[in-house]
């Protein structure tokens, strides 16, 4: 079993390979987000399994999946990445866990973190979307809510919560920033 692994990813990287790159935007936000450098460097899938099923162009990670690409990390129970018309650039990648984490340093070197129960990333519209238990981190600063959506070239967010409950948000005074880039005065 151990000797058809390696088979199994080289066949994979050379069958699908938009699929896989796909893998490594599961953060939507680290498009936006991320250091510049991690869009170059090669993504890395480990998993306990990996299957392919070229008919509905799908790969799926099942078992500690943990996807590298620079600095971002993520980790989740399953992913799961289709081509729904079979196009390069038009992926969904969903990512399964309890919860999915996430990791990413910026270019300014502030880490972003995060989790949530799902995490959905389609490539055409360049949405994420983060659902169940969803927060997102940057040093003390903080939002969570039931869903979080984003959509990454426009840098727009909307944090919802399910019924009855509230979206919390931590805004930290000496992390806030004018667009000029100087610190928000202090109270």
């Amino acid at each position: 079993m151990k000797r058809l692994r390696p088979l199994m990813k080289s066949r994979i990287h050379n069958v699908r390979p938009s699929l896989l790159l796909a893998g490594g935007l599961m953060l939507a936000s680290a498009q936006a987000l991320a250091l510049a450098s991690d869009n170059q460097q090669p993504i890395h899938i480990d998993s306990a399994q990996q299957a392919v099923d070229m008919a509905t162009n799908t790969v799926t990670f099942t078992g500690e999946v943990v996807v590298k690409r620079g600095s971002i990390d993520i980790r989740a129970d399953k992913v799961v990445i289709t081509r729904p018309d079979g196009k390069d650039g038009n992926e969904v990648v969903e990512s399964y866990g309890n919860p999915v984490t996430f990791y990413q340093l910026q270019d300014d070197g502030k880490p972003v973190r995060g989790h949530s129960q799902k995490v959905r990333y389609e490539t055409t519209n360049d949405l994420v979307i983060l659902t169940g238990n969803a927060y997102l981190e940057q040093l003390d600063s903080n939002v969570k809510g039931d869903r979080i959506t984003y959509l990454v070239k426009k840098q727009r967010m909307e944090v919802f919560s399910d019924k009855g409950k509230q979206v919390t948000t931590v805004l930290v005074p000496a992390q806030l920033q004018d667009k000029s880039g100087a610190k928000a005065p202090a109270k």
